[in-house]
């Protein structure tokens, strides 16, 4: 009897999937193929669909649920899919109580006599208030560690679907993360990163509304045994005066930022219904830089927004520069149903995904950048496997010999291959 969860998209996916397993085996469901599904993007419900069809053709005789934010959004779409015993939301999907009701119905059918309404078990996403700490045990193959401490977004972009499909934000209790972050520490987890949707919202529905910062600093005081905390994606608008402090002053906060900027153009950056402007993000970075030297930026970044111009992608090529990042994830513009930016002009999907070509293009060249930079210095890298781990900066790095993998490495580094830093 075996449980199977494919994912795709954000950290907060692959967290929630080391959640669903073991809730699901715990209701007595076996036999099950479970596709946790991403809606950021068109290609990512597309590339979704696509293997739930290649999974059923190998596996035709074990049932197929799908969940996730797709699921959630869509979930008329994969329930018309014959190849689908069961669609469940994105709250239904980590509570044991569903999976225990669903249990038989997935021991009857593998999906394609059903019909659709019946598949369907996504409520209102909309009417969740709360989150809370999901407990994992362990997260198979890696010696890092994530902990959803928020979901949902208050937020309404105008190219987003994804509050559609988590929901408001919602924090999860500082004293329930700290007992989280503390047990993997127990476990032996060496590394810890803190996901959501929207992390820098954290706190806002909670009594006294702490924030982000408050949360990095209990966890760094109260759980001292632990060597390295990361964030995952932040909003650099949102950061407040205890996070600024905290990277500052506390070693064990990595210095890596993810920053979610999407353009480099205030036009197009108000067009997004973004909440900050051009200089907003220069600034921010600027300023964690005079905090802490050692840091470096990844970012977020949308090419082909409707009504975008040469001159608009101009800006956000010359933004890699500006904010001194050092590795970029480009999405070409997707319009997705229900948001306002899929009802403005929209620009050719070619023009969309050459303008990501090209930014992607300036953004290995700044990665190369950064990893020649890095050539005849010294740094600390956690061993993921007994070749390669990633360094504070979290730049992967090969060792030039084996390792025991969760251990901390103080390596020189020789050279690189434009890809990964290569130990001396």
């Amino acid at each position: 009897m075996t449980v199977e969860v494919v994912t795709f998209g954000c950290r907060l996916n692959a967290y929630e999937s080391d959640v669903i397993g073991p809730q699901a085996r715990a209701a007595g469901v076996g036999d099950v193929i479970i596709v946790n599904t991403c809606a950021v993007t068109a290609e990512a419900v597309r590339q979704s669909r696509q293997t739930i069809r290649r999974i059923k053709r190998e596996r035709p005789d074990v049932p197929v649920v799908v969940t996730g934010c797709a699921a959630q959004v869509e979930p008329r779409t994969f329930a018309d899919m014959p190849e689908v015993a069961l669609v469940l939301g994105n709250e239904e999907k980590l509570s044991s109580q569903t999976w225990r009701e669903q249990r038989n119905a997935l021991l009857m059918r593998a999906g394609a006599d059903a019909p659709a309404e019946e598949k369907i078990k996504v409520n209102d996403i909309m009417a969740v208030r709360e989150t809370a700490a999901h407990l994992v045990d362990g997260f198979a193959g890696r010696v890092r560690a994530f902990v959803a401490v928020q979901n949902g977004c208050d937020h309404r972009c105008t190219f987003c679907v994804i509050p559609y499909g988590r929901g408001n934000s919602r924090s999860v209790p500082m004293g329930e993360v700290v007992a989280e972050v503390r047990k993997l520490c127990e476990q032996g987890y060496r590394e810890v990163v803190l996901t959501g949707v929207d992390l820098t919202s954290y706190g806002s529905n909670l009594p006294a509304t702490p924030k982000l910062g408050t949360l990095v600093k209990q966890i760094l005081k109260h759980v001292p045994q632990l060597p390295r905390l990361r964030l995952s994606s932040i909003d650099s608008v949102e950061a407040d005066r205890d996070l600024m402090d905290a990277i500052a002053t506390q070693a064990r906060l990595m210095p890596h930022l993810h920053l979610s900027l999407q353009s480099g153009d205030d036009l197009i950056l108000k067009r997004m219904k973004r909440r900050h402007c051009r200089t907003d993000a220069i600034a921010f970075c600027s300023q964690v830089r005079r905090l802490r030297p050692d840091v470096v930026f990844g970012a977020d970044m949308i090419t082909g927004f409707p009504t975008e111009t040469d001159a608009m992608f101009a800006r956000s090529l010359d933004l890699v520069d500006a904010c001194g990042l050092t590795r970029l994830h480009v999405f070409p513009f997707s319009p997705r149903p229900a948001t306002p930016a899929a009802r403005m002009p929209q620009l050719p999907r070619t023009l969309a995904k050459e303008r990501a070509r090209q930014l992607r293009a300036r953004g290995e060249a700044a990665f190369k950048q950064h990893l020649d930079s890095q050539v005849g210095r010294r740094c600390r890298v956690l061993a993921e496997s007994r070749s390669r781990g990633h360094n504070e900066q979290f730049t992967p790095v090969r060792f030039n010999r084996p390792a025991e993998p969760g251990v901390i490495l103080d390596v020189g580094i020789l050279s690189h291959d434009g890809r990964q830093l290569l130990a001396a």
